[in-house]
């Protein structure tokens, strides 16, 4: 009997533990959990563990354990001992069969569990009855068999604590981010608008939403700009598109007048003149040529840049006599025609206003070479302002040079001589070019 005490303080039963703030359960030793009914049910250790009783000893399951008791003992039998084993020596003769007592396995739930009114095992909401240990900071989220602590949207856990998430930080907008506790908030660049997405933004075509140019506008990504027609130029506040005046950039772009005009310009020439093709440059018109003057029929009609001249017939003064129609001949025989030129030739010409210089205008030569003579050229009369000179160009010749610009409208009349010298004879003689120069008022 002493023995079998022994023997009996050897069963342990193993207490089901529990460790406060733990959100996961186990079942205690003895014991195996069986997942579809989320219960502890009893582990049959004499036939899971090899030689759990070793000797005369004979394994008796028990709840949460198993005993190892002698082989003759009436007290306990083993259903796993065979009767008919080779080993142990054969069992008395049969008698009459003890009543042994049922053993009535409890019901245990897992942790996190307790059993409801229908003797079931149920999930205990920690965070609804208040027993779970999460920090003010956090919230409480249950789960089966025990709960979680987190922290809400916008914040993280760290060492036990909820802190704010700067979203900012990690490239939560596109463009501009403002964080808040728990939150943040996207904005947009001027030019830009928030998608619906509340993170990304998108150009804003300001050409079709507002369009804010007077004229033409262009898209940019994130703002706009504004473009003037031709002959217009964008003032300072890049919107607005003024009239812009070509005439004042340059002088050069008619030949004559700049006109002004909204977004252009035009060319327009003076009295006497025609635009040409290219719409700057200005052709004298021939009225004498098209028979568009006013002259009698005993003038002569002549041409000049812009308008024209009626010429009267040349009349020789005495002691001259006419000998065509532009010369005149002082005889020889003549007393007054001593110190007088021998002839006088009439010439006309035309000549644009501010001509460059220095220019050559006119050639004068003789028209016969006696042996011993030589010629002298000058100008007689007519050169007061010293605009001209003659300038020898061979023997018998001289070119009218024009030294200084000449101002039209004016009228120029030089009498330019030629004197004749001939030594072997004793000869000294003269004839004159009386020129007529009629200079325009315009430069073409």
């Amino acid at each position: 009997m002493q023995g079998l005490k022994r023997i009996l303080t050897a069963f342990t039963l193993a207490v089901c533990l529990s460790s406060p703030g733990k959100a996961q359960q186990q079942c205690t030793n003895g014991f195996d959990l069986d997942r579809a009914s989320g219960q502890c049910l009893d582990i049959d250790e004499c036939r899971t563990i090899p030689e759990a009783c070793r000797g005369d000893m004979v394994c008796v399951n028990q709840n949460g354990g198993y005993l190892c008791v002698p082989r003759t003992n009436p007290v306990y039998r083993s259903p796993y001992l065979n009767p008919y084993s080779n080993i142990y020596p054969p069992p008395p003769a049969p008698g009459p069969v003890p009543n042994y007592p049922t053993v009535t396995r409890p019901l245990i739930c897992r942790f996190g569990f307790q059993l409801d009114e229908n003797n079931q095992c149920a999930d205990v909401d920690e965070c609804a009855s208040d027993s779970h240990q999460c920090n003010p900071t956090q919230i409480c989220i249950n789960t089966e068999g025990g709960y979680t602590c987190s922290c809400t949207e916008g914040y993280w856990l760290l060492e036990g604590q909820c802190l704010d998430i700067d979203e900012c930080r990690y490239g939560y907008c596109q463009q501009l981010c403002a964080n808040v506790p728990g939150s943040y908030s996207c904005t947009c660049n001027p030019g830009f608008t928030l998608n619906e997405d509340g993170r990304s933004c998108q150009d804003v075509n300001e050409c079709t939403t507002e369009n804010p140019c007077t004229q033409t506008c262009v898209n940019t990504y994130g703002s706009f700009l504004c473009r003037c027609e031709p002959g217009y130029e964008l003032e300072a506040d890049g919107v607005n598109c003024s009239d812009m005046d070509e005439c004042s950039f340059s002088e050069f772009l008619c030949q004559h007048e700049c006109v002004n005009g909204p977004g252009s310009y035009y060319c327009i020439c003076p009295s006497g003149y025609n635009l040409l093709d290219d719409s700057r440059s200005c052709q004298d018109i021939n009225e004498c040529e098209i028979r568009n003057f006013t002259c009698t029929p005993q003038q002569t009609c002549f041409n000049i840049p812009g308008e024209y001249k009626c010429l009267d017939p040349v009349r020789c003064e005495e002691p001259y006599i006419q000998i065509n129609e532009n010369r005149c001949m002082c005889p020889a025989e003549n007393a007054g025609c001593r110190d007088q030129p021998f002839t006088i030739l009439y010439r006309v010409m035309d000549m644009v206003s501010g001509r460059s210089v220095p220019s050559d205008i006119f050639q004068m030569q003789a028209t016969t070479r006696y042996p011993g003579a030589y010629y002298i050229f000058q100008i007689k009369s007519g050169n007061e302002g010293r605009e001209f000179y003659m300038r020898q160009t061979g023997p018998i010749s001289a070119t009218l040079v024009m030294t200084r610009p000449v101002k039209g409208p004016r009228t120029i009349q030089l009498d330019l001589e030629m004197i004749t010298v001939n030594t072997v004879i004793n000869f000294r003689g003269s004839s004159v070019i009386r020129l007529r120069i009629y200079v325009s008022q315009y430069s073409f």
